[in-house]
């Protein structure tokens, strides 16, 4: 498989990462039973400040979610336009993909801490394919 492919695949499973994300973020606080409702009528009624900011801790976490979001929406614009040139610029490529990687892999440790495992499947199995990449990249510049 080559490295354009690769990538391409690991950009289409960011991407739908992203769009459940953005999913989540957007109905989070459409809670079903009395507890989360709960606290959610807390988290969004409730304003205080906080470095200069008078807001809710709700739109905290919905900032939060949309910053995530855009940043998952970066990761898949880069690993599909790398994946465009990797073959053509195997160093660079490789140069950038490495701390792409590293963002993918990191942001699994925090989906399995914090979130739930179909979220640290999306962004683990993007990290190998990345990782893939990079190897096949770094083998064919040397051939």
């Amino acid at each position: 498989m080559k490295s354009k492919l690769l990538l391409r695949i690991a950009a289409a499973i960011i991407f739908l990462h992203a769009v459940g994300h953005t999913t989540g973020v957007y109905t989070w606080k459409n809670a079903n039973s009395h507890v989360p409702q709960d606290l959610i009528k807390q988290m969004t009624e409730q304003k205080f400040a906080f470095m200069g900011a008078n807001a809710t801790m709700a739109a905290f976490y919905d900032g939060f979610g949309y910053a995530a979001t855009i940043a998952m929406l970066l990761i898949a614009a880069l690993l599909w336009i790398i994946g465009g040139i990797a073959e053509k610029n195997a160093a660079l490529s490789a140069k950038v993909l490495w701390p792409i990687a590293a963002f993918l892999f990191l942001l699994g440790i925090d989906e399995i801490i914090y979130f739930f495992p179909m979220a640290a499947v999306f962004s683990f199995l993007a990290f190998l394919l990345t990782v893939f990449s990079i190897f096949k990249l770094s083998r064919s510049k040397s051939e």
